[in-house]
This record gives C-alpha cells, structure tokens and sequence, in this order.
C-alpha cells in the first residue's frame, strides 16, 4: 500500500514508534485508522532500528504495532462492550461486571490480590485498557482469549497491540500511567501458562520410495521439524516461517506438496505453543517465500 503524504503526516506516527522502541520494544506499522498490520510476517519485521522506522513512516501515516514477544512484554487488553447486546455471561451477572476491567479486578479479588495498577497502562481507542507487563523468564506465554474472564484477553508471544500514539476511526490510544512495565505476577502467569507438553517429538509424514531421493527429502522434512521443536521461545513464529520458506523452495521445484509441508509442520509449530490460528499462516507465508527459490534434491545435493 502506497500513500503519498506530505512529511507532517507522518511524523506523529514516526515519532510515536521512536517513543516505544526507546523503551526496549520492538514496533512495526499499522494500517492508518486502523489495528490490523501493514506488512506480512509482522512479528519478524518488528523492528527497534530507528533508520528503518524513519524509512517505514515516510510512507505513510501508519499507525503502531508492538510485537509482545520480541518485546518481553505481556499486555492485559480490559475491552469494553461493543454494543448494548454485549452482556456479561451468567457467571458475572449480580457482580456489577460492565466490562473488562470489572472483570479482572473481580479475579484479582477471587485470587487474594491487588489490582496491579502500577504498570505502564494504555488507553484504547474505546474505552478500554491495556495493562504492559515484562514478560517473566523461564515460562514461555501466549495469546489466551477469555481465560482470566469476559472481556478480558492477553497479548504475548505471537501476539501484538496497537500502541499509544495509534489513531482508531479518530480515537487515540493515549498513556494513561506512564512507568516502566511491572512484572507480571506470578499468580496471572501461573494461571495464563501452557499446559505440559508431551515429551515426543513430533514425527514427519512418511514419503513413498526407499531410494536416495525419498531419503533425501525425509532427512529435510526431520530438520525443518527440529528447527521449530528446537527454537528458542521468543522465536518460535520465526523458526516456524524459516522451515517452510526451506521446505517451500522444494516445493516449488516439484519434490514435496505443501500438504507435506503442513502435516510435518502443523504438530512440531502445536508443540512448541504455536495457535492453531496463526500455524496455517505462519506456513503458509513461508511456502510463498519459498516458492521464488524453486529447488530439486539434484541441485539442493550438489
């Protein structure tokens, strides 16, 4: 997408992303007005390096993204309701619940705890709240999507939120407490954390053939696998769209299908914490990429 801008345009943006990445965060661009990314493979284009954001927001008046899991960050997003027909579920009817923040302050309650209010807080363009906290270590957290409660869900590793100084259909996301991000509790990270995951690894599909190819390309499949299984935890998405930008290239050069590619991919990506939603497009972008570079075993062997 293209806009022709005049430099004014864009510099509240620009100077915006400045702000976060002197924070530490990395930050990508927006659609403007908008919350969805400008760009494909959003969380390995998440950038801190002020050169390439001036570049960026010349373009155009984008809003700003920040990438949670390159960031170490763990964002509490408290929506509000969208419309009258928008109601609190049975189990918080007769708790005065209206939105998310009653929600999670009611959980801070149940579990015995204060209401973290001292962190770097955000407000949306709706009316909600975006609560930043540093990302614990040891433990590797991910999207959740109503696990605390209604209305409340979690940014973290894959996952991004529109950041302040961002404009939504004229609304502005504004800093309502500015302070470096807490820590996040360890009772929110124990009741947010993945379940164990089994210990096997996940095997790649069987190919036809007992002949040097068929070995070939089983011995590739088995290290895209161990490149995902294998990955660091902030890395996971990265290593997920590295393995099939590879496998694509032999895709392309007629060796393996994409179904190949999904069904070896899909479990290792499962394991390691990967969304069923963001798997499929994970490798998906990384077959496009892969198919500009066709390769066949003969050439990948020589």
């Amino acid at each position: 997408m293209t806009y022709t801008v005049m430099p004014e345009q864009s510099a509240p943006g620009r100077r915006a992303a400045l702000r976060l990445v002197r924070r530490g965060w990395h930050v990508f661009p927006l659609i403007p007005e908008d919350k969805r990314p400008a760009v494909s493979v959003w969380e390995q284009r998440a950038t801190m390096d002020p050169g390439r954001i001036a570049r960026c927001w010349a373009a155009g008046p984008y809003n700003v993204g920040v990438a949670a899991g390159p960031s170490r960050l763990v964002v509490v997003d408290l929506d509000t309701p969208k419309d009258a027909d928008d109601t609190p579920p049975p189990i918080w009817v007769g708790e005065g619940v209206r939105d998310g923040m009653d929600v999670f302050a009611a959980v801070c309650e149940r579990h015995g705890q204060r209401y973290p209010a001292d962190t770097f807080t955000v407000r949306t363009g709706r009316g909600g709240t975006h609560l930043y906290f540093a990302a614990p270590t040891g433990i590797e957290l991910r999207n959740s999507s109503g696990k605390l409660g209604w209305k409340v869900d979690t940014r973290a590793g894959g996952g991004y939120v529109v950041g302040p100084g961002s404009t939504v259909n004229g609304r502005p996301y504004t800093v309502v407490h500015d302070a470096e991000p807490a820590p996040l509790p360890a009772w929110l990270a124990a009741l947010l954390a993945p379940p164990p995951l089994p210990p096997q690894r996940p095997t790649v599909v069987a190919l036809t053939g007992g002949d040097r190819r068929t070995a070939y390309l089983t011995a590739a499949l088995d290290a895209e696998v161990r490149r995902v299984t294998d990955s660091a935890p902030d890395r996971h998405n990265e290593a997920l769209y590295l393995a099939a930008v590879a496998l694509g290239q032999l895709v392309a050069g007629g060796e393996l299908t994409a179904e190949d590619v999904h069904a070896s991919l899909s479990p290792a990506a499962a394991q390691v914490g990967q969304t069923p939603r963001e798997i499929p497009r994970t490798i998906a972008s990384g077959l496009r990429a892969g198919a500009r570079r066709p390769r066949t075993v003969r050439g990948a062997a020589a």
